[in-house]
Formats: C-alpha cells, sequence, structure tokens
C-alpha cells in the first residue's frame, strides 16, 4: 500500500482547514487551532462545547452527519453516534437496514444535556491504530466534537492514547435558550459546513429566517462567515425532515393522458411568458438607448452614478461580455460594492506611500486592513470566479468598485506579504522560515489548490503557481493568490485539452504544456513541486541547474543529485542555508521524493493534489513531532 493512503486524505482536509478557523461558535474568543503553543487554543471555552444556558438542562435535538465508509449505514451511523437506529431511520424516511451513498446528508436524533458548565451528546469510540485524538473528533466524527474537547474529558489518559482505548466523546449540541422558546424555537440543529455553505444557504434549506440562524451563533450580517468542518446551530419551530437533506430532483416530463389537455394550457401560458419577456427586452433596450443619449449630457452626474450602483460606465459595456449585465448582477449579490470614494480615503487617495506593488494598495476600511488592486480589460469573469470562493487557504474577494472602466478589486490583507519575501536567501533581510514553518505553508498552498481542483464548481487549474502567488497571514498560514490565469478544468482525470496561448512562469510550467499546449490538473501538481522545491532550498528553479543540467528534465536535476554515494552531505549542500542545518533529514529525503513525483515528466506520474495533501499532512505531524523536544512544551500535545 502507498504511503500517501496510510492516512485519510479526509482527515488532512479536515486537518488542514481547522488549523486556523475562526469560529463561528457562540463565545468563542480566540482561534482554534492544532498547535499547543497558541494560547487561544486552550483559552477559548466554546472548542469545549455550547454553554448551557438553555431553559431546559435537557432535550431532544438533532445532528447532521454525513454518511463515510465505514459509517454508511442506519445501524453503524447509530452505534458511532449512540443514535436509536429506529428513530433515525423513521426521521430520514428510509428502513432500519437502508444503506446510504457517500457523503449524504443523515439527520440524526439525539438527546442533549448539560454536562457541568456545557451541552453534550454523549457516545463513545474504541481507539485504533494511527488514531490521534485530532483525527477521531475531525476525521471519524468530522468535527461534531473537537480535540480539545476530548483531551479535557478523558484527561485520565496518558499523553499518547493507544489502540483499544476507549474514549468518551462529547459531541456538540444545544437546547434552546428562554429567548428563542419565546419566539417558537423548539429544536436547535447542529450541522455541519462545508464547501460552499453560506448562513442563509443553510437557512433556507431548513426553512429558517437567516436572521435567527445568525442570532443562534452570536453572528451578525457585517460578520457571517463560516468555515468547512464547523457546526452551524440551526433554530428550528418543527424537526428536520429528510426532503432538507436532499438536492431537489429536476422536473420530470409530462406524460400523463391528460398531457393534451396541459400542453394546451401550457402554450397559452409560453405565449402570455414570450409576450411579457419580449415587452421587458424591448423596455430595457430603450432604457439603454436613453442612458446613453442622457450619457452625453450629464457626464459628471452619471460618473458618480456609476460608482455607487455598478450600472454603468464611460466606455461602452459591449467592449465587456455578452454576458456583461447578467455577470454584475451575480457579483452585487455576492460582493460588497464599494465606492471610488471609499478606496480613495482607504489608500490617502492612491499616495505612493500606500502602494504595495505596482497596482496594488494598502488601504484601511472600517479599521481592517485591505489590499486594493486596480485593473482593467476583461475581468469580470475572474471577479465571478472568486466571488464564488469560499475557502481560508485561497485569498478572499470583499468587494469591488468599477469607475471610468476600471475595475478595483478589493482582497483581504495578507500581512507578511509574498512567500518570496521569505524563501530567496539573497537578499531576505533576516526573513527567515524554520523547517516546521515552510512544511505548514506548503500543506496549506496544497489544501487551496486542491479545493480549487475538486471543490470548486466548475473545477479549476490555477496555472501560475509560484511563491508570488503564495501570500502569508499575520500567522505565516498560506493563501493561494491571483487566479487571473485560472482556467476551468475540462474532461475527466487523466484527459487533456489543448491550448496554443501558453502562459504562466517559466521554470515552472510543466513540460507537457510547453512543448503541446497540454492542459490539465497535472500543470498545478508540476508547478507545485517546484514551488516546495524553491522553498527548501531558498534558491529560484534557474539557480537549481548546473551547467551541464541545463537542458535535463527537473526530475533528472534530482537524481543526479541524489544517486551518489554521499546522500546525507548532498543533502546539506541542497538545503536552505538560512535553517543552519535544523531540519529533519529523514523527513526532508521524503519531501524530497515527493517532490520528485510532482516533476516527473510524464504526467499520468505525478499524484493528485489530494495525494499530496495526504502525504505533506503526515509530513507536518512528524515534524511537530522532530520540533516537540527543542520547544520544550511539557506534555500539552495533541497527539
Amino acid at each position: 500500500m502507498s504511503s500517501l493512503n496510510l492516512i485519510s486524505v479526509s482527515s488532512f482536509f479536515i486537518l488542514c482547514h481547522s488549523f486556523l478557523i475562526h469560529a463561528q461558535q457562540p463565545y468563542y474568543v480566540g482561534k482554534t487551532t492544532a498547535s499547543s503553543k497558541n494560547p487561544d487554543a486552550s483559552n477559548s471555552t466554546s472548542i469545549l462545547g455550547y454553554s448551557c444556558n438553555g431553559l431546559k438542562r435537557s432535550c431532544q435535538t438533532y445532528l447532521i452527519f454525513r454518511s463515510q465508509p465505514p459509517y454508511t449505514s442506519v445501524a453503524s451511523i447509530a452505534a458511532l453516534l449512540s443514535a436509536d437506529p429506529s428513530q433515525l431511520s423513521q426521521i430520514n424516511s428510509v428502513s432500519e437496514t437502508e444503506t446510504f451513498e457517500t457523503n449524504k446528508q443523515v439527520i440524526v436524533p439525539v438527546n442533549c444535556s448539560c454536562s457541568g458548565p456545557y451541552y453534550q451528546a454523549n457516545t463513545s469510540f474504541v481507539v485504533r491504530h494511527g488514531d490521534t485524538r485530532f483525527l477521531i473528533a475531525h476525521d471519524t466524527f468530522q468535527g461534531l466534537s473537537t480535540w480539545q474537547a476530548l483531551k479535557s474529558q478523558n484527561s485520565n489518559l496518558t499523553k499518547y492514547i493507544y489502540s483499544g482505548t476507549r474514549l468518551h466523546i462529547p459531541l456538540r449540541c444545544a437546547c434552546p435558550t428562554k429567548n428563542q422558546t419565546d419566539v417558537g424555537i423548539k429544536y436547535l440543529l447542529s450541522y455541519l459546513i462545508t464547501w460552499g455553505d453560506y448562513v442563509s444557504t443553510v437557512s433556507a434549506r431548513f426553512g429558517v429566517d437567516t436572521g435567527r440562524t445568525l442570532e443562534a451563533n452570536k453572528l451578525t450580517e457585517q460578520y457571517s462567515t463560516i468555515y468547512p468542518f464547523t457546526t452551524l446551530l440551526v433554530p428550528l419551530q418543527d424537526p428536520p425532515s429528510s426532503s432538507q437533506t436532499m438536492v431537489p430532483p429536476s422536473p420530470a416530463p409530462l406524460t400523463s393522458g391528460n398531457s393534451s389537455k396541459k400542453s394546451k394550457k401550457k402554450t397559452w401560458f409560453y405565449i402570455l411568458v414570450g409576450t411579457l419577456a419580449g415587452g421587458a427586452i424591448l423596455l430595457f433596450i430603450s432604457t439603454i438607448i436613453f442612458f446613453a443619449c442622457f450619457h452625453k449630457g450629464k457626464n459628471d452626474a452619471v460618473t458618480n452614478f456609476v460608482s455607487e450602483t455598478f450600472e454603468a460606465n464611460k466606455k461602452p459595456v459591449i467592449k465587456e461580455s455578452p454576458e456583461f449585465s447578467e455577470i454584475l448582477s451575480s457579483i452585487t449579490q455576492s460582493l460588497k460594492v464599494y465606492s471610488f470614494k471609499e478606496l480613495q480615503e482607504a489608500t490617502d487617495n492612491f499616495s505612493p506611500g500606500s502602494c504595495i506593488k505596482g497596482s496594488v494598495y494598502r488601504g484601511t476600511i472600517n479599521g481592517d486592513l485591505v489590499a486594493i488592486k486596480k485593473m482593467n480589460g476583461e475581468v469580470s469573469k475572474e471577479i465571478e470566479l472568486l466571488s464564488k470562493i469560499n475557502d481560508i487557504f485561497v485569498i478572499r474577494l470583499l468587494g469591488v468598485c468599477f469607475i471610468d472602466g476600471d475595475w478595483y478589486l478589493v482582497f483581504e490583507y495578507a500581512v507578511n506579504g509574498p512567500l518570496s519575501d521569505w524563501i530567496y536567501n539573497t537578499d531576505n533581510a533576516g526573513k527567515v522560515l524554520n523547517w516546521t514553518q515552510r512544511m505548514q505553508i506548503a500543506l496549506d498552498a496544497a489544501v487551496g489548490i486542491d479545493y480549487l481542483h475538486c471543490f470548486t464548481r466548475p473545477p479549476l487549474i490555477h496555472q501560475d503557481i509560484r511563491s508570488g502567488n503564495v501570500l502569508l497571514d499575520s500567522d505565516f498560514r498560506a493563501k493561494i493568490a491571483n487566479l487571473g490565469m485560472a482556467r476551468i478544468a475540462g474532461g475527466e482525470e487523466g484527459q487533456f485539452a489543448l491550448t496554443r496561448h501558453i502562459v504562466g512562469t517559466r521554470g515552472h510550467m510543466a513540460p507537457e504544456y510547453l512543448e503541446n499546449g497540454l492542459v490539465s490538473a497535472k500543470l498545478d501538481v508540476y508547478a507545485f513541486g517546484v514551488l516546495m522545491l524553491e522553498m527548501i532550498t531558498g534558491k529560484q528553479v534557474a539557480a537549481l541547474y548546473t551547467e551541464p543540467e541545463v537542458n535535463m528534465n527537473l526530475s533528472d536535476v534530482l537524481c543526479a543529485r541524489f544517486s551518489g554515494e554521499n546522500v546525507e552531505e548532498s543533502l546539506i549542500q541542497f538545503m536552505d542555508s538560512s535553517m543552519e542545518g535544523k531540519y529533519p533529514s529523514e523527513i526532508a529525503m521524503s519531501l524530497i521524493r515527493l517532490i520528485h513525483r510532482c516533476v516527473d515528466r510524464n504526467p499520468a506520474g505525478r499524484p493528485r493534489m489530494d495525494e499530496i495533501v495526504g502525504f505533506l499532512a503526515r509530513i507536518y505531524n512528524d515534524s511537530l513531532r522532530w520540533e516537540l523536544p527543542n520547544d520544550n512544551l511539557g506534555n500539552e500535545t495533541i497527539f
């Protein structure tokens, strides 16, 4: 069995996204991370459970669990979560022998009660070989518990847990408060957030007012961001139903004997709709003509109107894509539209002192730092793409402004700038990353890329993965940036699209792309391999070639470097000298073997990004263990 498969890839997706999550739960006061070095993780009480502040100390409630092997049947899910299988089957409208399809949302009825200061539903779990508290909480139980809660309620156990140990598992649940009961709320469902979820969409699915859900989780309309693998309390007046966990089916064609009569009725309906639509189109065209003429005489007024409402500009709209109006409508529904005046005030009128680089400026809006990027040309589709991305390891687009034919994109601000400022040791002005930081950054970036490949709809290929497009926040967590060259991934796994338009950064572009214009997700895998290589050597890829190797493939260069007898000496010469030899040699060689696979000349020989995530998560965990004795952390560990 490949070492890439030793630990569940899904475990590490959850692990990666959980290392830096501002949890949306009530009374959360810090960041939940997997490192015991973060004081917020131990000081935050919400990660131990929801506060026991309800009208009742015990109540009937519901959890959402997504069926994953080996927990895909009514019996196995009920056993895992200590639920009644007959109740579970009844509320999901299935038989007790039912086996669910993978990733099906299953409603699980449980009894929730106070245990000390927190609500919880109780179950237990027998540790298997390779399990950690973290993996049990965030893989097996999918975030319905936390490793901190497991540690707190199993404090009698040793620092490390062993196969056969039975753990007490507190599942996250809550009972309605008096204020909630007074407005008719009877249940608080613990919903597991996944990709693409928003408070509004989750609320709509369960027929709940968005404001009630915000209140239940101590969120506001301004601060309503939620993240995968955390729980959201959904206030319900009635028990949830199986229909609320299903994707609505497409309407079936009419085939009954009354189809003729229905067809005639539908014909008149279509005529009416067509007439109204035609009238609307004529009205729309007339409106455009009116505003085009009006624009000539009222230039100044229209300019102000543009920056505030997004509806017109000094350059004809027709110069944008044919779907411009539709895209604008979509953008304004999901993003904040800033006025140009707001951006001027944020950047001191775009002063040189606010300039980060080129046309990117640092600004402050409502006390928060932002990065404002001026762009022109056809960028509306890129904005539409960015507006749909919701991942903590991909830089977030906060809002936009459009004026005089130019776009201004407002992004979250990454305080520590691009990774390139930290890894090239020619003149890094004291900016040095240690080994574990580099592994964390590599893991974060891998998760971000895998999100683009597997969890966006449609899947995306970044096409320009390099250190300048990996940004670091205040905690040195990585975020993938600059999706300007991203394209939709076409075809199934292993299939390629063709292009004559070669874009990207030389040295990071895969051979099949440069030579034949073949495009697939394996382009990003190759570029990510190059990125990891630069991260551990402290050199740009061009500097890794010696004169005889100039025309060799990068994988061959690596083979040549490490094919000799003295591998240890080769490793010392290869690694970034700024780390001063402080890295685990065996783990470093494992990483180099992964890099070698990523830059394989044959794209079929390269691993998928989800495989890379699993491998890097294991490397990061091993690196934490290697680092532990050096940091004198005492007995505090998550493993």
